[in-house]
Formats: structure tokens, C-alpha cells, sequence
């Protein structure tokens, strides 16, 4: 199916809800669908929804912000404190579900009292090939996904993004802090901190695409670095490699490692089982 084919579904989608509550992290999906919405519906038919807590980093709270301020589009903010959630906190293998399942609900209810049709999110093809438990919770409350609809794939939405001007078409890509933790290890306020800071230095020092996965707990706290493939040498140039070394340490990290397989999707979805994936 052509670009402007799949665009033309998405705006029909879109169109058939008539108004929405876009679910707005300021990613590039979520982007990308606020501004159809907007291109389809009208503004008046519009509202972004951000969720903040401490898995949200202040950076894209508020760069999502600026763009509807900039752009006067609609924007309410809840908070939405998953570490409240019972059982969150030990990152079990549906923390994901958990989180989502809490998130929606809030958003469910800003759009009905706002007399919004539909709440819409922005997962999209590429989403399908990994471990995503939060799309069951998608599915259980009736969320819908336009982007998944309109069969648009990541490489799609950046090139319709650029194509309309948007800020976000070549950002990095982003998921919440809680998913650089291993399954059962503790999450919590400090050691999410520890994972912003470190990856905020990193796109603080020019890399593109970043993860800092956590491994272990208290004195045996690593850090895993993960990087373009062809920005690795750049990071282990002396100078870089010692303030980095220096930085993670001085924030809590007792290990420094890199990944020398670099920065892919999903790293810590590893060991999850293709009968896991299914639930």
C-alpha cells in the first residue's frame, strides 16, 4: 500500500470516531497521530492526554508542552503513579498490562467528561513483532489504534511526519524508564532516577538513540549501555568514556558496561517465551 494511501485510511479511521482523547507522550507516534487528528477532525474534536510520573522523564513532559501550546491544541495532564500500582513495584512480566490497564482508565475518563467518542493511542505495525502486554489492556478497554489500522509502520509514520513538518520525525525513539529493568528486579523513585540521569547525559552528549538497562541491585547495580552501532566508537573515545564512567558512578552505579550488540528494541523482552507472549 502506497504513503498517502495508508494516510487516507488513517484520516477514514479517524474520521468514523469523529472526536478523540489522543493519548500524547510526545514520541514520535503519538505525535504523528495527534497532528492527524488534528489535520482530520479540527481541533475542536481534539484533546491530547499526558500522563506524568517518575518513568515519564520532565524532558518529554515538556517538549509535549510546547507542542500543543505552540500548536493550541488541547492538553490535559494527570498524573498517573504507577508505583502505586499493588504488584508494579517488583516488575513482574505484565508490569506493562498493570501500568497500561491504570493509564487508559484515567484517560477513559477525562474524555467522557469531555464528551470525546474515543480514546486513541499510537502503537503502530512494528509494535506487533515484539512483547507487548500493554496492548492487551489496549484491547480489554476498547482503546483504539489507528496507526495499527492503517497498517502504518515506524519507517511510515517518520516519513509522513517529516512530510508534514513535524518536530518528532527523525527523535529517538523512547518507552518508559520501568522497561530498562529486569523482570522481578525492583523498581523504584531512586533507581528510575538513576536510569534518567544516566541516559539524559548520554542525548545530553549528542548520541542518537540511547538505553541505560539496569541489572542488579545495591552494591551489584550495572548499568548497560546501549548505542547506535555506529556511534559505539564514539563513545569509547578516552575523554567521553571517562566522563561517562565518571558521571554513572558518581550517581549510584557500581558497574559500567556497553552492549557491543548496540541499541535493539526490546532487549530485556529476551527470555520471554513465545507461549508468554501469547498471554
Amino acid at each position: 500500500m502506497e504513503l498517502q494511501d495508508k494516510y487516507k485510511k488513517l484520516q477514514d479511521y479517524l474520521r468514523d470516531l469523529g472526536s478523540v482523547a489522543v493519548a500524547f507522550s510526545s514520541g514520535v507516534d503519538s505525535t504523528f497521530l495527534l497532528a492527524a487528528a488534528i489535520d482530520t477532525l479540527g481541533k475542536e474534536n481534539v484533546m491530547a492526554v499526558t500522563t506524568s510520573s517518575c518513568s515519564f522523564p520532565e524532558r518529554e513532559l515538556k517538549e509535549a508542552q510546547a507542542f500543543c501550546k505552540e500548536r493550541g491544541i488541547r492538553h490535559v495532564i494527570t498524573a498517573s503513579e504507577e508505583l502505586d500500582i499493588d504488584g508494579f513495584r517488583h516488575n513482574p512480566k505484565n508490569r506493562c498490562y498493570l501500568c497500561k490497564h491504570e493509564l487508559f482508565e484515567k484517560i477513559l475518563a477525562i474524555a467522557g467528561e469531555n464528551h470525546l467518542a474515543a480514546v486513541v493511542e499510537g502503537s503502530n505495525m512494528d509494535d506487533n513483532g515484539d512483547y507487548r502486554p500493554g496492548l492487551l489492556a489496549v484491547a480489554e478497554l476498547g482503546i483504539k489504534s489507528p496507526l495499527r489500522a492503517a497498517e502504518l509502520d515506524k519507517e511510515d509514520i517518520r516519513a509522513l511526519s517529516k512530510q508534514m513538518g513535524l518536530p518528532t520525525w527523525d527523535k529517538q525513539s523512547f518507552a518508559c524508564l520501568s522497561s530498562r529493568f529486569v523482570y522481578g528486579e525492583t523498581i523504584s523513585e531512586e533507581r528510575l532516577g538513576m536510569v534518567d540521569k544516566a541516559e539524559q547525559l548520554l542525548l545530553d552528549m549528542g548520541f542518537h538513540q540511547v538505553r541505560v538497562r539496569i541489572h542488579g541491585e545495591g552494591q551489584e547495580t550495572m548499568a548497560r549501555i546501549e548505542v547506535l552501532p555506529q556511534e559505539i566508537a564514539l563513545l569509547v573515545e578516552d575523554a567521553k568514556r571517562e566522563k561517562i564512567y565518571s558521571y554513572f558512578k558518581e550517581i549510584g552505579f557500581a558497574y559500567v558496561t556497553l552492549d557491543l550488540g548496540g541499541y535493539h528494541m526490546g532487549s530485556m523482552n529476551v527470555g520471554i517465551t513465545e507461549k508468554e507472549k501469547q498471554i
